[in-house]
């Protein structure tokens, strides 16, 4: 039976428009399900919009609009980045889809059905930006006297009725879910800091509000809608049809990996886990938050108009240099910096000319040597063998890295084979093995094209498209760009196509 793996981005609020920290986490977690799949799992990949709440509510007025008209539009904004930035996702998820809403009143009748929720009334600092109440000793105080969250936005003292959940009963089942899954949380900053919080202690949760009316009705209290987070936070199950329990998708339950923001981290790694808890619902195996990107050193922001736009990218750079970029620049879970000057960089040193001129070397003297043609492979030396065996254990490696989201040491991984190989055609000199040994030089030449066939297989997922490009290349038909097909080689006397560059250079 074919194993299942499903995977989530958050889903994006549609307060404001995308901007490049939301395509950094689409595509690792694009690159991720396409691994999988090419590894012969049933991937389900999850994305969206979140639409509901006071935020959504004021910009659609500031703007002039309906909540409805306002989230129809951002909201496809961010499904054409996802197209756009080629993330191949299963299904997009709209938090005002009908069935959604059915979804999450199903989820608080079943939480509530078991004592977990109850009508209160609540007083507190409430922060608009984040959808959060913070506790006094949570917020900054400034030397006039004005209080502000830990994220930096304002907040006001907010009265009113509110349901609450019973968070305070899933402290110590929390804790000792942590302990028992030391996996589940990452990376480990983020896990300390979701700890440490809830070693804090917890206080029941308010999540109903009657302030605004843009959102999920409380089933039988309409006065009352959801808290956006107990709202969005739903998608994940209802997307698989909950509570449908016969719907065949409910099958991919429990996810495998939920990709987050850090800002985000202790919604999904607190309230969400307690939800299911209360709910009688298994918990996903895996949470982890991605860092922050900041700009030329400096944190994007509105007022400094340093937010970086992924199509104004895609207007000097290609698609795949970009998401090269963003995965390998820092490693994956900590802050980045994007500097025009580092993508470049990268591109031309790693891209055009560790990978690129490696494949246009190696492709030119088959088509120059071999007629354009596989080539016979004979005895292997010791050196060949090396550098084969380094590219037969890529897919194992890769998934060792991945299942860790360090898909910065994933690329690490392939470049080391990649400087072994041009090592390799440097101390072999093909060029120079025609007159001499020409039975020697098809045998190398064979060695690179096998390397090059492992190397372009297992970076699909990172740049689909310039490793199909070199796939194309290398005679590498659809049908045998699984990892399992690597254990067969591609025959000998297979035309090639004419070679052409992969990866455009880039002047500063």
């Amino acid at each position: 039976m074919t194993s299942r793996f499903y995977i989530t981005t958050p889903i994006y609020y549609v307060n404001g428009a995308p901007h490049i920290g939301h395509a950094y986490t689409s595509i690792a977690a694009d690159v991720i399900a396409r691994f999988y799949r090419l590894s012969g799992y049933d991937v389900f990949f999850l994305t969206g919009t979140d639409e509901h709440g006071q935020k959504v509510e004021q910009a659609a007025k500031n703007a002039g609009l309906t909540p409805r008209v306002f989230a129809d539009k951002v909201s496809a904004d961010f499904r054409n980045m996802a197209d756009v930035m080629h993330i191949s996702y299963d299904a997009f998820i709209r938090t005002t889809d009908p069935y959604h809403i059915t979804s999450a009143q199903a989820l608080w009748r079943r939480v509530a059905e078991k004592g977990f929720i109850y009508l209160g009334a609540y007083e507190g600092w409430y922060c608009v930006r984040d959808e959060c109440f913070y506790s006094e000793n949570e917020l900054v105080m400034t030397p006039e006297g004005e209080r502000y969250a830990p994220t930096g936005a304002s907040v006001e003292w907010l009265k009113e009725p509110s349901y609450f959940f019973r968070l305070s009963a899933f402290q110590d089942k929390l804790l000792d879910f942590y302990e028992r899954h030391p996996d589940f949380l990452g990376p480990q900053g983020v896990r300390n800091e979701i700890v440490s919080f809830v070693k804090q202690g917890l206080k029941d949760l308010s999540i109903s509000r009657t302030t605004f009316q843009w959102g999920i009705p409380v089933p039988d209290d309409e006065q009352h809608v959801m808290y956006v987070w107990f709202d969005a936070l739903t998608n994940y199950l209802s997307a698989l049809g909950y509570p449908h329990e016969t719907d065949p998708r409910m099958a991919y339950w429990p996810a495998e990996l939920h990709l987050v923001g850090k800002d985000i981290a202790r919604f999904h790694a607190v309230y969400w886990p307690a939800f299911l808890m209360a709910a009688g619902i298994e918990l996903p195996r895996k949470i982890f938050a991605n860092g922050w990107w900041t700009v030329e050193g400096q944190k994007m922001s509105k007022s400094l108009g340093n937010v970086v736009n992924p199509y104004d990218l895609l207007q000097e750079f290609s698609l795949d240099s970009i998401r090269f970029f963003l995965l390998r620049e820092v490693p994956f879970g900590g802050d980045s910096d994007l500097s025009r000057k580092a993508l470049i960089t990268r591109n031309n040193v790693e891209l055009a000319n560790d990978l690129g001129n490696l494949a246009q070397r190696t492709l030119s003297l088959v088509a120059r040597n071999c007629g354009g043609l596989m080539p016979e492979r004979g005895h292997k030396t010791e050196e060949d063998l090396k550098l084969l065996g380094q590219v037969n254990i890529l897919p194992k490696l890769l998934e060792l890295q991945l299942k860790r989201c360090a898909l910065t040491d994933a690329l690490e991984e392939v470049w080391k084979v990649i400087r072994a190989a041009n090592v390799y055609i440097t101390r072999q000199e093909p060029w120079a093995l025609r007159k001499v040994d020409p039975v020697r030089m098809a045998n190398v030449l064979g060695v690179l094209l096998e390397a090059l066939r492992g190397i372009a297989t297992v970076l699909q997922p990172f740049m689909p498209e310039s490793m199909a490009r070199l796939l194309d290349q290398l005679g590498v038909s659809d049908d045998e760009r699984l990892f399992s097909a690597l254990n067969t080689p591609i025959p000998a006397g297979r035309s090639l196509p004419a070679p052409q560059g992969l990866f455009p250079r880039y002047t500063e």
